[in-house]
């Protein structure tokens, strides 16, 4: 397995950064609607992008669920 790293996708960030907000482990946060929670990831992740940061990921491991991990079926 390689651990080469490789920017990471901006709409992956946002994912993530949205399950985040709206789960705490594999828990759901109610007061955390999830609109709420993908508008403010984004922007987040605007704001980044604006500041020049440049945030690195890992490939897949093998065999693992894709869960929280910002996969689109």
């Amino acid at each position: 397995m390689s651990d080469k790293l490789t920017p990471a996708e901006p709409h992956d960030l946002a994912d993530a950064i949205a399950f985040a907000l709206q789960f705490e482990g594999r828990k759901r946060v109610h007061h955390a609607d999830e609109y709420m929670a993908a508008i403010a990831a984004e922007r987040v992740v605007r704001h980044l992008e604006r500041a020049g940061f440049v945030v690195m990921k890992k490939p897949p491991l093998g065999g693992h669920s894709a869960l929280g991990r910002g996969f689109r079926g």
